[in-house]
């Protein structure tokens, strides 16, 4: 049996993606910027993906910018903005527990004199708020906050946040990480006051190298690709039809039955958590206090239905992963996108696990195509190896 439980690292795309994709490929396959038939086939797949994007999110297709993934789209949305409105300030505040591609391009602007503020987070990943509205400045230009954690599932209050940070200052700008939210919440950005949202295609099971910044139409941004002044001049270069074709039909599908889906994905995270929780010096994490009782739903709710992050006391996190690999399971160490760099995870470390447990973390994520029986398999197969990788460890 093959279980894949890594769908916070990439999903498979879908079958109507896929066939979307091969007849952009192979068939409709012009420039979007040729004049010809050819050129104004891809033009109009460009359209129809950037309308369903923006009855999605119910926003103005003019405020959408395709990219090549949700790292280029955070990394156009912090230097973009911050380089665009310098005039206004040259203050940011962002958290301890941001996905790399939103924490190195603030220290890139660090270097180019930018004051960077990082927010603390409690045990459970969710950020401190009086932290973050005492840091609230006059130079405060924007405030970078991701929506869910990719490692441990953490949810912010986002509407609360936002609601709250403009009655300290109103002009400040909100940018949104929601690489791991987008299809698992219902995200409009304009109603909840988000100024810049990314996400990205190949997790919600759509091509690789596709991603889409929104940028309110309200919001100076600078363009960081020179060119042929494509996409209204804010990302130069010809457009990827196929990945921008495949994008937009699997946000079409995106929450079809959403309601469903979702509760599915909480319910198999239930009976796994309260399974292995059961396992002796088992700990779970990115759970609120509430949750740990025999995992109520309704507490459980509280945290992304995806996402569940477990340390097993004892035991490498890479010998685990690869003695379920053994047995057809695939889960994810930490986060994929740095997983190949050896330094401590840096949303373990914010929320204060021990060293021990931080290198015995593995992170197990689903999608609304996962099954009861691939998660019992799962199970099964983690109580028949834990006490074996122990006592190998031990010796």
């Amino acid at each position: 049996m093959e279980v894949y439980l890594d769908n916070s690292a990439t999903t498979k795309v879908t079958e109507k993606v896929r066939d979307k994709m091969i007849q952009v490929l192979y068939e409709d396959y012009g420039n979007p910027s040729s004049k010809h038939i050819m050129g104004m086939k891809a033009e109009q797949y460009m359209k129809e993906a950037a309308d369903i994007i923006a009855s999605t999110l119910k926003v103005d297709s003019k405020e959408l910018i395709f990219t090549s993934g949700g790292t280029e789209a955070n990394n156009l949305a912090l230097i973009g903005t911050a380089l665009a409105n310098k005039r206004r300030g040259r203050h940011i505040i962002t958290t301890r527990i941001e996905h790399p591609s939103v924490h190195q391009p603030l220290i890139y602007l660090e270097q180019l004199g930018y004051e960077i503020s990082f927010i603390p987070v409690d045990k459970s990943g969710k950020i401190i708020k009086e932290k973050l509205y005492e840091l609230v400045k006059e130079e405060t230009l924007l405030v970078s906050i991701m929506y869910v954690n990719n490692e441990i599932g953490a949810v912010q209050d986002i509407p609360e946040i936002i609601r709250e940070l403009r009655q300290r200052k109103k002009d400040i700008l909100i940018h949104i990480d929601g690489v791991q939210a987008f299809g698992k919440y219902r995200i409009h950005p304009k109603r909840e006051g988000i100024d810049l949202f990314t996400f990205s295609g190949h997790k919600i099971h759509g091509p690789k190298g596709s991603g889409v910044l929104y940028v309110s139409d309200k919001v100076k941004l600078n363009p960081m690709v020179f060119g042929g002044g494509h996409q209204r001049g804010r990302r130069s270069g010809t457009e990827n039809v196929p990945a921008i074709a495949g994008i937009g039909q699997a946000v079409s599908e995106l929450y079809e039955d959403f309601d469903h889906k979702i509760n599915k994905m909480y319910e198999l995270k239930q009976t796994f958590l309260r399974e292995v929780s059961r396992l002796e010096d088992v700990t779970v994490n990115g759970l609120v206090a509430e949750c740990t009782d025999d995992f109520d739903m309704e507490q459980l709710k509280k945290t992304a239905p995806h996402i569940m992050s477990v340390s097993f006391q004892g035991v490498k996190s890479e010998v685990f992963l690869h003695a379920l690999e053994d047995r057809g399971i695939y889960v994810s160490s930490g986060s994929a996108c740095s997983s190949h760099h050896p330094q401590p995870s840096v949303t373990l470390t914010a929320i204060g696990l021990p060293k021990d447990l931080m290198d015995a973390t593995l992170r197990f994520s689903m999608s609304d195509k996962t099954t009861m029986e691939e998660i019992q398999y799962t199970l099964a197969n983690i109580k028949e190896l834990l006490p074996i990788l122990r006592r190998y460890t031990r010796k």
